[in-house]
């Protein structure tokens, strides 16, 4: 699972800016971190919405590169 946050103001390598942040359900412009973690799913409350797929694409691509997989 890669994090999410709103705090938009500083974008590190790997993070990549939701451009439909809207249309994936959440509140504020938010920035998807190169963070990964492993989380259980009882840890998850509920689903608040579906990343669109040009977000999720850009996101892949990003955390290819950052784990020199391309």
């Amino acid at each position: 699972m890669a994090a999410i946050t709103s705090r938009a103001d500083r974008v590190l390598l790997g993070d990549h800016v939701i451009g439909d942040w809207q249309g994936a359900g959440l509140l504020f412009p938010s920035i998807t971190t190169g963070i990964i973690r492993t989380v259980k799913r009882g840890v998850i409350g509920r689903k608040l919405g579906t990343m669109p797929n040009a977000d999720m694409q850009a996101i892949e691509n990003n955390l290819r590169d950052i784990l020199q997989l391309t």
